[in-house]
């Protein structure tokens, strides 16, 4: 074992105290990684608060980890010393079912291994990058090419493939009308992405606030949703929606806006139930869906991609005695567009 620098809350709406914890010595397969930046993600906020289930505490969140290999095991083969390399959301799955040998190691039937607040193959509470390192096994850990800055790409180890994953799926690109719901975190990500993937792109905020912003990023259009001619005026336009806020949405309205076999895809996550009528769906054959981060052969593609398109996250880089303002801010959507955390302020 190793101890490492890091910052944990010990309870729902607890502050975040320096502290130390843990690392399991290096196995034949694994890396260590010197963590450069993590990004602060809503989902951070929604598990410490209790909000997804139970939660091991002291917890050290954290799954968009940017930062380079200072060690490896004897038998690592895809990562070498001074790499720069990162991890998202999983650290490990059972790597035998039907889901993880099609690449869709986040769909484990046994549950994939998650950064933190899980429980880890050395059977002890993972824990995330809010610290100075991480180990974890080399299949789990993502190359992160010259082309992007590690802090601008930490973010992209979970907002980057949450948007890329569905956007990807179902076919964004020429020819295609894809709206994003909400320019934040998540949203603005989407919109870059999108844009690169020759989709038309537009934004569907409650204000036209973050108008300036999202023209600049790629969109072609910009609508308040809390002006009530928006659904009247793209009534049956888009192929395909996203949506990355994490409130209930009027769900038939937005359906609305679906044409002939348009999906409208779920990546953020109320944490109340919605509900809709039948025949939203039934009319023009739209879909309701849901998408949930990528797999890791997916998540390496997402970071070549944004490599080649020159998309990286909008960031505001914070020290670790910031994460509480930081978190307070976030949840009065006061960022454009993600906290990035500097580890070398630990």
């Amino acid at each position: 074992m190793r101890s490492v620098t890091a910052f944990a809350t010990l309870g729902p709406k607890a502050p975040f105290d320096k502290t130390t914890i843990e690392r399991r010595d290096l196995g034949p397969t694994d890396v260590l990684i010197k963590i450069a930046f993590a990004g602060i993600c809503h989902s951070d906020i929604h598990t410490a608060f209790g909000e997804w289930g139970d939660v091991i505490y002291p917890l050290v969140p954290g799954h968009e980890i940017a930062g380079v290999v200072e060690e490896v095991g004897t038998e690592v083969t895809k990562h070498a010393l001074g790499d720069r390399v990162g991890v998202g959301c999983m650290v490990d799955s059972c790597r035998q079912c039907r889901n993880c040998h099609a690449g869709y190691e986040q769909h484990c039937l046994d549950g994939a291994t998650e950064t933190y607040n899980c429980i880890g193959k050395d059977g002890r509470p993972t824990d995330g990058g809010y610290s100075t390192h991480i180990v974890c096994d080399e299949e789990f850990v993502l190359r992160i090419p010259d082309a992007v800055n590690l802090d601008v790409a930490a973010p992209l180890l979970c907002a980057g493939i949450t948007l890329y994953s569905p956007l990807r799926h179902w076919g964004a690109g020429p020819g295609k009308k894809v709206a994003i719901v909400g320019l934040g975190g998540l949203g603005h990500l989407g919109v870059k992405i999108a844009t690169a993937m020759g989709a038309e792109v537009t934004v569907l905020s409650q204000t036209l606030a973050k108008e300036a912003d999202g023209l600049k990023m790629g969109a072609s259009a910009y609508y308040a949703t809390t002006d009530p001619s928006t659904f009247e005026t793209l009534a049956g336009y888009f192929d395909l929606i996203v949506n990355t806020v994490s409130v209930p949405l009027p769900l038939n309205r937005y359906l609305s806006l679906l044409t002939l076999d348009g999906a409208l895809v779920m990546v953020g996550a109320p944490p109340e139930p919605m509900s809709l009528y039948a025949n939203s769906v039934m009319t023009n054959r739209r879909s309701f869906a849901g998408s949930n981060i990528g797999g890791i052969a997916e998540t390496q593609e997402m970071l070549d991609f944004c490599a080649e398109h020159g998309i990286g996250a909008d960031i505001e880089v914070i020290g670790g005695q910031d994460i509480d303002r930081a978190w307070e801010r976030v949840l009065n959507s006061d960022v454009r567009y993600r906290f990035v955390i500097d580890t070398a302020t630990f």
